[in-house]
């Protein structure tokens, strides 16, 4: 692995600087690894800071992945975070890593657009204020939790009580003494229900349309990330074997509280982006029954909320953590390297075969470790546009 803390190495440079799109900790990652090989990249932020998408979410926010699995390459995270990183010492390591590194990071500027350059060799970005900027290649990381996904149920424009998606919940405080239905039982919506009964709400429903799989942060100080390195490259059947007898040992049968173990592998599920919910406070909370698991949010009427299961409620606030769009369309749509869902067809070292150049990181969501991945990601990419450049200048 280069070590982005040596100096540049020298080498050719290619005619146009590589334009990292995101200065979250996958563009971060990208642009230092790309330095440490002597390779001129420039990260544009549409923000006016790196790390602008963690600076965004609620407060009680800690990492699922150890410190030490979760450092971006060239920089350990100081001892003093802890074990599980805040999201705010998060936020500091990010700024940290932009310094230490001496990354070149413009802030304020949005790319709205890519097209290839005349002589196919490169790539023409045209960003807000009319900038036209050519670069040697793009690597775009936008992020995987880019824009919030609101489901638009019918009805919605009916209901009386207030209506936010979980990228707009900071903190408990504003809803304590209330009714809330968090809709949405992945990790940010247990989060937050965790968190709203802590912080005093009078009464906290949790919509559930799937039932999730649930396991331990760490069991016996083994976190669950190193198992989900472990597996990551065993057959899904395997895995989904292996974890049923792992989770009746680990996490109790919650049916009876209305949250029944599922009835899906959790590997097969993980690959479909359905992650598994590491327990923070949510086992305890459905046990107590401070938090209450009911059918998913089917509608809205006359201001009431409508469930599956076809009964009625009427909370102070509904909190939705319904998840994101890539929202890469609109960036790069016509260039025929999305799928039908949206997601970039190549990721990582691999470019498209009709975009030669381009590159994406952080549109995954795998069970090792985002920040593990999007620092592995890195190295690969880099190491691709070196070799593509070699082979591209005379």
């Amino acid at each position: 692995m280069a070590d982005p803390t040596a100096p540049p190495t020298t080498r050719p440079q290619p005619p146009h600087p590589v334009y990292v799109i995101g200065g979250g900790p996958g563009g971060l990652a990208v642009a230092a690894a790309l330095r440490a090989r002597g390779v001129r990249a420039v990260v544009l932020e549409k923000s006016g800071h790196v790390g602008a998408s963690w600076r965004g979410h609620y407060d009680r926010l800690h990492l699922h992945t150890t410190r030490r699995l979760s450092a971006l390459p060239g920089l350990a995270m100081p001892r003093a975070f802890g074990r599980w990183v805040s999201r705010d010492n998060l936020v500091r390591y990010l700024e940290k890593y932009a310094e230490h590194h001496r990354l070149d990071v413009v802030t304020g500027v949005e790319v709205t657009g890519l097209e290839r350059t005349a002589d196919g060799t490169g790539w023409l970005l045209r960003a807000t204020g009319g900038r036209e900027l050519t670069g040697s290649a793009v690597v775009v990381a936008t992020g995987h939790n880019h824009t919030p996904r609101l489901p638009d149920w019918p009805g919605r424009d009916t209901y009386r009580g207030e209506l936010l998606h979980a990228a707009d919940y900071r903190a408990p405080a504003p809803f304590a003494g209330k009714d809330v239905l968090v809709v949405g039982v992945g990790n940010t919506g247990a989060e937050i229900a965790v968190d709203l009964v802590e912080g005093g709400a009078a009464r906290v429903r949790l919509a559930v349309r799937t039932a999730p799989h649930i396991v331990r942060r760490s069991t016996a100080g083994w976190p669950a990330q190193l198992t989900g390195i472990l597996c990551r490259r065993l057959p899904a059947a395997l895995v989904d074997r292996l974890a049923v007898p792992f989770a009746r040992i680990s996490v109790p049968d919650l049916s009876a509280h209305g949250l029944p173990r599922p009835d899906t592998g959790l590997y097969s599920r993980a690959r479909q982006g359905a992650i598994p919910v590491q327990d923070v406070g949510l086992i305890d909370a459905v046990r107590k029954g401070r938090v209450e698991p009911v059918a998913a949010v089917e509608s809205f009427e006359d201001g009431k909320v409508v469930l599956a299961d076809g009964s009625r409620i009427e909370p102070d606030a509904v909190i939705a953590a319904t998840g994101y769009r890539r929202a890469l369309e609109g960036l790069v749509g016509d260039l025929g390297v999305l799928d039908a869902r949206g997601r970039p067809t190549a990721h990582g070292r691999r470019t498209p075969k009709r975009a030669p150049g381009l590159y994406f990181t952080g549109f995954t969501n795998p069970i090792s470790g985002m920040l593990r991945e999007l620092s592995r990601d890195a190295e690969k990419i880099a190491r691709a546009i070196v070799r593509r450049s070699r082979k591209l200048t005379p």
